[in-house]
């Protein structure tokens, strides 16, 4: 199964497309390359990071007009990159990030909104939750798609919420004039696709994020995008805000690839707007669940999202990759009715779009998954000793 969603990795019209990642080669680490419909290409000599190339002022024209060495042909590559599959003579692709920190965004959709007031609701508890839902959905509808964020509008709904005892933190940031913006994970923590991704192993209710994932660079650029699972613990997150960070952040659970589509002149953030997400969930029982995401619906603007992540008050000097959010709140019952759905070891999950390709993980508990061991030290000693730094 793994090896079937692999074989959709790139986009559509890839041809046409200006792909970067990265991949590790033995003997030298990590080392980012382009991607076209054939191979791949080292651009080490042009930047020694992603976070590096980022910064160029054109980074598309850089790569097209940057000659670089073939490493491998991209088929071969692509199929080595699943994690029960590879072996140590091809590299195999990793998260295309490196330095820039990981950051994320928050109920940017009505759907999700909901869920998160009926995840608050229900105290982290799936067994309560359809019976929340149609409590709330009965006081404050299923439609918010009209009330414009930080508007006199939201405002007065907020007044009605409050005085029906329904006003939620996941509304203040979802209708409110503040964004969430949060930390996803450590940068070069994220996995790539074909890697495993972590869910808690206490957890025993959770889900994928599947998200579009924009690359600023430190000026507040947006030089370009990719896709992203921002694996999510519902129960943890449900039983407490406070508990976001454990319900995020741990070992494997953000995933981010397959490639960055640099902005051109065929790709810019108008398409990011325009873009459907498409995804599958195929668990080793033979449970199947599709879902979609559509950017159309989100209820701030992404360019907007990036202002409230990187400005006057707050800088990244490396830059910084930031989630979305989604629309996708899964509610079809797997082990029973009335419980929703949740994760199974061993479930594969892909995520994709016509113009970004196709990002897939098998999901696995985090303590079990391999250790994250490669850090911001062992890469800045793996590039002196390349003589890239």
């Amino acid at each position: 199964m793994m090896q079937s969603f692999l074989k959709a990795t790139l986009p559509a019209d890839a041809q046409q497309a200006t792909l970067v990642g990265r991949v590790w080669i033995e003997g030298q680490g990590p080392v980012l390359v382009r991607a076209d419909h054939e191979s791949l290409y080292d651009l080490s000599l042009l930047a020694p990071t992603c976070s590096a190339l980022m910064e160029f002022p054109d980074p598309a024209a850089a790569v097209r007009d940057f000659k670089a060495p073939r490493i491998a042909a991209v088929a071969d590559v692509i199929a080595n990159s699943g994690a029960d599959a590879r072996v140590d003579e091809t590299p195999w692709l990793l998260a295309p990030c490196d330095l820039q920190a990981v950051k994320a965004s928050g109920v940017t959709f009505v759907a999700s909104m909901l869920e998160r007031v009926i995840e608050e609701q229900a105290r982290g508890n799936p067994a309560l939750a359809e019976a929340v839902r149609k409590e709330v959905v009965a006081v404050i509808g299923d439609d918010l798609s009209r009330v414009r964020p930080g508007s006199p509008e939201a405002a007065q709904l907020k007044k009605v919420l409050l005085a029906k005892n329904l006003w939620s933190q996941y509304l203040e940031v979802g209708i409110g004039p503040d964004a969430e913006i949060f930390t996803k994970s450590q940068p070069l923590s994220a996995v790539g696709t074909g890697a495993e991704i972590g869910i808690h192993p206490k957890s025993e209710w959770n889900n994928p994020e599947p998200e579009i994932v924009l690359v600023v660079n430190s000026r507040g650029e947006t030089v370009g995008a990719t896709l992203g699972n921002d694996v999510n613990l519902r129960d943890f997150e449900g039983r407490s805000a406070l508990l976001l960070g454990k319900a995020k952040d741990n070992n494997a659970s953000c995933a981010i690839g397959p490639f960055i589509r640099l902005f051109d002149a065929q790709f810019g953030i108008a398409d990011v707007r325009q873009a459907d997400l498409a995804m599958k969930v195929v668990g080793p029982e033979g449970f199947q669940m599709d879902g979609a995401s559509s950017l159309k619906l989100i209820s701030r603007d992404p360019l907007d999202l990036v202002g409230h992540a990187i400005g006057p008050n707050h800088q990244y000097p490396d830059g910084l990759v930031l989630f979305l959010g989604t629309m996708f709140a899964p509610t079809q019952d797997r082990f029973g009715p009335g419980q929703g759905f949740t994760h199974a070891v061993g479930d594969v999950v892909a995520i994709s779009t016509q113009r970004l390709g196709t990002l897939v993980n098998r999901v696995n508990t985090s303590d079990r998954i391999e250790p994250w061991r490669y850090g911001l030290g062992a890469l800045m000693r793996d590039l002196a000793r390349r003589r890239l730094l």
